[in-house]
């Protein structure tokens, strides 16, 4: 009997996922006590931010980035055009104030794709709500020279939940566990079949009625009614070269739009003014994704890939979303090549272009090299990428990671995270999550992962004027690059590639 359970003990021990402590050591002195992830950090945000994919802001980050990993020692740093993409757009000037019943600054952030003033513009506000097209007829011929406020008012509600916030460990737990397995609409990117579509038909209308009526300025509150100066935008216009582009829009924050709104309500007028200089660029219709190599050894035509999306929005400076994800990236290689580690398999760094339009960049990158969702034909690339890993959750450390569904990953995550349990990361869930790079290889089959990461100030940042470099935390971006730089670190070194759920079925386009 003793011998049957050694039999049955061994090779479950031999199938052990191995974890060379001495280098998980090495790469945690490194990150600690040598970091540069905030110095990549303040170069993405404060001197090239914000990063709209297109922009020359873009452009200047993504040469900068370039450069840097070529004096970091990596091979074959690249700029890979893909497209084509469309319009683009960067903010020159911005100035808003009301000047009558009494003067007051406006707390506000221009909307991308949207017209300028050409100068300074003075004009009556008016309240016109415009949901659908059954609403322009309402206020038809009654706009001209006006500074349109195209929303109700919205309460600002109590801030009763803390800025800053950690996932407790009963949230953790409950993240670990396996979610109903009834099945879900499978979709690359959010809302129903036909939303965005329809919201977009919808918004080109609206745009061109705007025009037609001679608007001066829109005004909009944000979509989140936090307060507190915080101001979370969206754009107004399209990137498609057809598309109308709209009067000069602004996303004022709720404290100010609704004192405008107010007065209105109240038949007393208000002025406002506004200065705006916004710049439209069609001419150049391919962005770029950002590559570069630390070519491996005995099995260098294999790749383990690491990155998140390098572009941003434009209302702060795109320093949670995601200069961090990329700086941890970044600093993760530098790490490996500052210590000279040699791994079997090459480490490919990739940061991507247009995420915020709808993971852009990494479905052409998937596309180009690895295979087409909609028809499952694969290319050579796809047999050679082992995994990739993603970070897009902000500032905050990881504290664990989501399998995608794929089981085999378990043991594996579990036995890397072993080392970094008592710096918060251990929690492994069989969970999806989505809206980021890594659902474009998934989508083919190959092993791709987010980690989670604690929220810290996300939801108060992510995609506001608040997303600026002062909200990063340098502790956790540091714990973030020592988890990763030794996941990937691992990930190049096991003697096979990791291990694939089978593949997915064609995800042919949906028409309405």
């Amino acid at each position: 009997m003793r011998k049957l359970l050694l039999l049955l003990v061994v090779p479950f021990l031999l199938a052990e996922e191995a974890v060379d402590l001495n280098i998980v050591n090495r790469i945690k002195t490194e990150a600690f006590e040598n970091s540069k992830v905030m110095e990549h950090a303040f170069y993405l945000s404060d001197v090239h931010g914000p990063r709209l994919s297109g922009s020359p802001e873009y452009d200047a980050a993504a040469e900068w980035t370039v450069k840097r990993m070529r004096e970091m020692g990596l091979s074959n740093a690249r700029l890979e055009k893909w497209g084509p993409y469309g319009r683009s757009w960067a903010n020159r000037r911005f100035y808003g104030a009301m000047k009558s019943p009494v003067y007051q600054p406006l707390v506000g952030v221009p909307r991308p794709l949207s017209l300028g003033t050409k100068g300074l513009v003075s004009g009556e506000a008016v309240l016109a709500p415009l949901r659908t097209e059954a609403d322009f007829g309402k206020f038809k011929g009654k706009l001209k020279g006006k500074i349109v406020l195209l929303e109700e008012p919205r309460p600002v509600p109590p801030q009763t939940e803390p800025v800053m916030r950690r996932l407790s460990d009963a949230e953790l737990t409950s993240i670990a566990q396996a979610t109903d397995p009834a099945p879900r609409p499978v979709s690359i990117l959010p809302g129903r079949p036909g939303e965005r579509e329809a919201r977009a038909r919808f918004n080109n209308k609206l745009n061109q009625f705007l025009l037609d009526e001679g608007v001066l300025v829109t005004l909009v509150v944000p979509y989140r009614g936090n307060g507190g100066g915080t101001v979370f935008s969206t754009p107004a216009g399209s990137r498609n070269l057809k598309d109308p582009l709209p009067p000069a829009a602004v996303t004022v924050t709720p404290e100010h739009y609704n004192r405008v709104a107010r007065l209105l309500a109240r038949n007393i007028p208000v002025t406002l003014e506004f200065d705006i200089d916004n710049r439209v660029y069609s001419d150049s219709p391919d962005t770029f994704n950002l590559l570069a190599d630390l070519p491996g050894g005995e099995k260098k035509d294999e790749v383990v890939l690491v990155g998140g999306h390098f572009d941003s929005w434009t209302f702060g400076t795109g320093a949670a979303d995601n200069a961090a994800g990329c700086a941890v990236a970044i600093e993760a290689i530098r790490i490996l090549k500052a210590l000279n580690l040699k791994m079997a398999r090459t480490v490919r760094v990739g940061l991507w272009a247009a995420e915020e339009q709808g993971l852009l960049g990494s479905l052409a990158y998937v596309k180009d090299h690895l295979g087409d969702r909609e028809t499952m034909e694969l290319k050579p690339g796809h047999a050679k990428l082992s995994g990739y890993f993603n970070l897009d959750n902000g500032s905050g450390k990881i504290r664990g990671v989501y399998l995608q569904g794929n089981d085999m990953m378990r043991p594996v995550f579990e036995a890397w995270l072993g080392p970094f349990r008592d710096l918060g990361a251990g929690t492994v869930t069989i969970r999806n999550t989505t809206s980021t790079d890594h659902i474009a290889f998934d989508a083919v089959g190959i092993p791709a992962f987010q980690f989670i990461q604690d929220p810290v100030e996300y939801g108060r940042m992510h995609h506001s004027n608040m997303d600026t470099y002062d909200r990063l935390q340098e502790s956790d971006l540091m714990q973030a690059s020592a988890v990763l730089a030794s996941v990937v670190y691992h990930a190049a070194t096991r003697p096979d590639m990791l291990p694939r759920k089978p593949l997915p079925k064609a995800q042919p386009k949906k028409t309405e």
